[in-house]
């Protein structure tokens, strides 16, 4: 904006065209900016792609005196990268972005607003109103490339600054070793389940997992062998369980997964992670652990405290393992937020062993 002010009365005259030019390359610079933000290259031929064509078209004395083609060429330009730069973003739609709409109507917006004047040259005739309209349109199509340059650079910081504290939110959520929900991000996500599954007047389960004789296994094949069958755990718990159930490993050897569902659905999914496990784990990274899984389920028709719901199918994977271990026991709880306090404080004593 500086430069097209006082271009003119700069010694020697800087090239024709110059400040439209610079404009096109940070319009360049923001198409960039945008594929750089979804871990794509930057094109530097095509970013700096409309200020080469404008600067030569410049140097052309037709071109220069032909108002009409100057506006033509500015809107096309800058048209064509917030379009493109709407497109990058468009291409990562199926990434969960709250601000992504925005983003992409933003240049689409701008776009429109710089093909505007392109209608006008033409049903304006040769002789009359061009000159003005190519005063005007120049001074205008400044401001608004400064604008679209500023806002659109916000959108993206915007864009960048929610990525990173998603990511955050993600690490903090996650167990390192298993690459599942922590116990951190198994009740940022279960309430959503039981109030979605409690609107719907549907029954929830839980399920509580323990490996069998993990201490044997750490102590027999060292810890490298505890941290294989763990990971081989989680692996089998997510693949034989739904893509809408919640699976968290909740430390040590305990893992939880919560279920849209009765009692009566969740025990079949239970036995199906118990035989999918027993028959994986009979050897670990080579190693004979014959590892096996104890479980305890426990439903209830309406939620109303996950923690007490999870503490009933924590004392029925205790009978599970007194009555043998590698085996499935469910226990329906008809109001679980009754469940005595002193069972959901020996839920909490015992599952915070590491």
């Amino acid at each position: 904006m500086a430069i097209w002010s006082i271009e003119n009365l700069i010694s020697p005259p800087l090239p024709p065209g110059t400040s439209n030019a610079l404009l096109f390359v940070a319009c360049g610079m923001i198409w960039s900016a945008a594929r750089i933000f979804h871990g794509r290259p930057v094109l530097w031929a095509a970013m700096s792609a409309g200020a080469i064509v404008w600067l030569i078209a410049c140097t052309v004395p037709a071109f220069a005196q032909w108002a009409a083609a100057r506006i033509v060429l500015c809107s096309l330009i800058a048209s064509a990268y917030t379009f493109l730069t709407a497109a990058e973003l468009w291409r990562e739609r199926r990434k969960s972005l709250l601000r992504r709409w925005p983003a992409i109507f933003v240049p689409i917006l701008h776009g429109a607003v710089f093909l505007v004047p392109i209608p006008l040259a033409s049903m304006l005739p040769p002789d009359r109103g061009i000159g003005s309209l190519a005063s005007g349109w120049i001074a205008i199509f400044a401001l608004e490339t400064m604008l679209y340059v500023v806002g659109a650079a916000f959108i993206v910081l915007v864009l960048a600054k929610e990525r990173a504290v998603r990511i955050q939110k993600d690490v903090a959520s996650t167990d390192d070793l298993t690459g599942m929900l922590n116990r951190r991000g198994f009740f940022a996500a279960a309430p959503l389940l039981a109030a979605r599954q409690a609107k719907n007047q549907e029954p929830v389960s839980v399920l509580v997992f323990d490996l069998d004789h993990f201490k044997s296994i750490n102590d027999r094949f060292g810890h490298a062998i505890g941290d294989e069958a763990l990971r081989l755990f989680a692996a089998t718990a997510i693949g034989n369980l739904r893509a809408s159930d919640i699976v968290a490993r909740f430390g040590g050897e305990e893992f939880v997964a919560m279920l849209p569902g009765s009692l009566a659905d969740a025990t079949p999914a239970a036995e199906r992670v118990r035989l999918a496990f027993q028959a994986v784990a009979g050897t670990v990274a080579g190693r004979p652990a014959a590892a096996t899984v104890s479980i305890g389920a426990a439903s209830a028709e309406h939620c109303a405290d996950i923690g007490a719901l999870i503490a009933a199918a924590d004392g029925a994977l205790y009978r599970a393992k007194a009555n043998g271990r590698n085996r499935v026991e469910g226990v329906e709880q008809q109001a679980p937020g009754l469940i005595e306090r002193a069972s959901l404080e020996q839920w909490c004593c015992c599952s915070a062993h590491p």
